[in-house]
């Protein structure tokens, strides 16, 4: 599948699973600076090497009734947390192939999950959200309460001072990370939405920028100046927007789309021009992530296919450009 911007797609239909609707709100997917790629597909969580592309490993909750929700790996480290659809939040060595611990605290599905350090927090169905201290017998050390849906993303801040949390009935939160206050009721900031608040990122170069994308009746891609709660800059996708990744080698922003296209779309950033399509999905794309280098894209849609795209550098211009295929 040739682009305009010529990202080559390496490989499709690495899983031949097919979701259901069921796990399209989820947070299935994540690639570490260790160069792993975890991807949940039902109870199972799999494991790639980023670099060969190889299975290396598999790790199950060995259940039939319950599901892998959401997983996010440890900033530094192969620590894989998992969340699963009955409330629990595991920790998984993944060199030793060993569950490490079981977090109990959620009454419902654990769709998102965000790593501050050791501090691991959790977001559930039911709109709560648990910061967990791993490295202590006691866990559970504060909790943020909100009257919202669904938790379905959750992203603390680069310089681990806020934690973003977008909600299904589109609540965008903005919580001050202070781990020695037990409970928070109150956000710092609130910045309503129109539609479900999934794809959401903090800008890897400005620690205050946050850009959000809107779902199915709204389709905006918006970049908010979080400490001013000013929208800098927003454009229209004309689709609903899945999920959402800074690319920061370009200074671009990338986007995943549901219909009709069902494609990935790159921004140029700040001016968010639409400056390439990427097409290789037949549903909308769930989940995005970057490799360790940038120079690989991992991409998983509701078609139950993975796709992974090599970037290429463009020396024709003076302004760096990504070619992804």
């Amino acid at each position: 599948h040739m682009t305009m911007h010529g990202f080559l797609l390496i490989t499709s239909n690495l899983l031949s699973v097919i979701f259901s609707s069921f796990f399209l709100d989820l947070n299935i997917l994540d690639w570490n600076l260790e160069n792993l790629i975890a991807v949940a597909l039902g109870s199972t969580a799999y494991i790639w090497n980023g670099r060969t592309l190889q299975g290396i490993e598999s790790i199950d909750l060995n259940s039939g009734s319950k599901y892998i929700s959401s997983l996010a790996w440890i900033k530094e480290g192969t620590c894989l947390a998992i969340g699963t659809s009955d409330g629990e939040v595991q920790l998984w060595d993944i060199e030793k192939k060993r569950r490490l611990r079981n977090m109990f605290g959620h009454l419902s599905v654990v769709g998102a999950l965000s790593w501050n350090h050791y501090i691991l927090s959790s977001g559930s169905r039911l709109g709560s959200i648990h910061h967990h201290d791993v490295r202590v017998a006691q866990h559970h050390v504060g909790s943020l309460c909100q009257k919202t849906q669904s938790i379905c993303s959750l992203k603390w801040s680069l310089t681990s001072q806020l934690l973003a949390s977008g909600s299904s009935d589109g609540t965008l939160n903005i919580w001050h990370g202070d781990p020695g206050v037990n409970v928070q009721s109150q956000p710092l900031k609130t910045i309503p939405h129109s539609s479900a608040v999934k794809a959401m990122n903090w800008c890897p170069w400005q620690s205050n920028v946050l850009a959000t994308g809107g779902g199915m009746k709204d389709g905006i891609l918006r970049v908010w100046d979080i400490n001013h709660e000013k929208l800098l800059q927003s454009a229209a996708t004309d689709s609903q927007i899945c999920s959402l990744l800074w690319l920061p080698k370009t200074s671009e922003l990338m986007t995943g789309q549901g219909l009709p296209g069902n494609q990935m779309k790159i921004w140029q950033h700040p001016a968010l021009i639409n400056s390439s399509e990427l097409y290789g999905h037949e549903g909308r794309v769930l989940n995005v992530a970057l490799s360790p280098d940038q120079r690989r894209l991992f991409s998983v849609a509701a078609d139950g296919i993975a796709c992974v795209w090599k970037c290429h550098e463009s020396k024709e211009s003076k302004k760096k450009k990504m070619f992804f295929s």
